[in-house]
């Protein structure tokens, strides 16, 4: 029981951690497109 639970909190950890680091890094993204766009 505690190796399922422990299992399953990792993989919620996981899932999150992916999720924040696709999320978090695609605003920023977005910023820099927009600066580029007046450069050019």
């Amino acid at each position: 029981m505690r190796v399922l639970a422990c299992c399953m909190l990792l993989a919620l950890l996981a899932a999150c951690g992916q999720k924040g680091d696709l999320y978090l890094p695609d605003e920023p993204a977005a910023s820099d497109v927009g600066d580029d766009d007046p450069d050019e």
